[in-house]
């Protein structure tokens, strides 16, 4: 049977969301069906349906951080149940065969991944749709559990807000001793703050804006230097072994070269696109380094949910009902939430369809 589920989706990159009926794929034999109970608003959502990426298709149903209960599985599933707490977040698919996929890392799958909503399923052809909706189904390979010490609200941002800090923390081997500094104070710097000082590191918050300094420490912060102030940027050179820079819009990167310590690498994780005039000079003679991560794989996103469980680690989030999504993306854009927005699905069940 195919499943008509009530969403919210976008049909145009200038519309309003609103209220859609959409099919959802027949199960097949190795599918779970999952009721969805809470969707996070990651930042991607907004330049997605905004086709501030390219490549947008339309109608475009958003959300890849998905927490929910299992309704039905297909007969060759054997990791999950009825009843089930789960969670999927940005992939739903990839080839499971290439390099890339071999070492668990289907989020840089050479045959290109299957992503959660504004893909194509690998096997139909189908579009792939989010989790702004009743229920999604998908392949259990790239279902999670969700641990039952983990608040399910504040569990759904772990799934791409929390994975996309920690893997470069964990890729970078932080651990007890290391300096960690992050760039920026929303939705994936608050995280990395709190996954940061769970591993053992001495971290410190980069920022523009003074204020902010009571919220960075409750969040893990040891120490907050204001970007814009020379003398503190010059007390912090030579200092951090990993930088992880959180802002997802074009900025200057130079002023935090001087502030690595020989050997050390800051890792993009929120800006796509060019960097003008970027100096390369810092990292042929101190062997500094410049790196990107995505997200992170199955196995390893599963790591990171029992590790937040095991530490007591869930996102600060601001609830809120699906109808008011598009105001949602407006304080999106003025960073006017502290520091994720997570819809409750609940909230879908008022409406009906014409």
């Amino acid at each position: 049977m195919t499943y008509s589920v009530k969403s919210y989706a976008a049909h145009s990159p200038t519309s309003r969301l609103g209220l859609f009926n959409l099919d959802r794929r027949t199960p097949r034999a190795d599918d779970v069906v999952i009721e969805i109970l809470y969707c996070g608003v990651c930042h991607s959502d907004l330049h997605n349906v905004r086709n501030d990426w390219g490549h947008a298709q339309y109608p475009m149903v958003p959300g890849h951080e998905i927490i929910g209960r299992v309704v039905e599985v297909g007969p060759k599933v054997e990791r999950f149940k009825a009843g089930d707490r789960v969670g999927v977040g940005c992939l739903v698919d990839s080839c499971q065969h290439c390099a890339a996929c071999g070492k668990g890392w289907e989020q840089y799958c050479e045959n290109g991944a299957t992503y959660t909503y504004n893909g194509t399923d690998p096997v139909d052809g189908s579009r792939t749709h989010g989790g702004y909706s009743e229920k999604v189904v998908v392949k259990q390979d790239f279902v999670l559990k969700i641990p039952d010490q983990l608040d399910l609200a504040g569990a759904a941002p772990l799934l791409c807000a929390g994975i996309t800090t920690y893997s470069p923390l964990r890729h970078w081997n932080v651990g007890a001793g290391s300096k960690v500094a992050v760039v920026g104070l929303g939705g994936l710097g608050h995280m990395g703050l709190k996954l940061a000082k769970a591993m053992g590191a001495e971290v410190t918050l980069f920022t523009r804006s003074p204020g902010k300094e009571a919220d960075a420490h409750r969040l893990g912060a040891d120490h907050i230097v204001i970007s814009t102030d020379a003398a503190q940027m010059t007390a912090v050179a030579g200092h951090f072994d990993l930088i992880i820079d959180t802002v997802p819009y074009v900025h200057d990167v130079n002023p935090y070269m001087p502030t690595l310590a020989v050997g050390g690498t800051i890792v993009m994780v929120g800006y796509l696109g060019p960097l003008d005039a970027f100096n390369t000079g810092p990292l042929v003679f101190s062997r500094k380094a410049l790196a990107g991560s995505l997200i992170g794989g199955i196995a390893e996103t599963q790591e990171m949910l029992d590790f937040c469980s095991q530490h007591g680690i869930t996102s600060d989030i601001e609830m809120i009902r699906i109808q008011d999504i598009n105001e949602a993306y407006e304080r999106l854009l003025k960073a006017d939430v502290k520091y994720r927005f997570v819809i409750d699905m609940a909230s879908l069940k008022e409406e009906v369809v014409a």
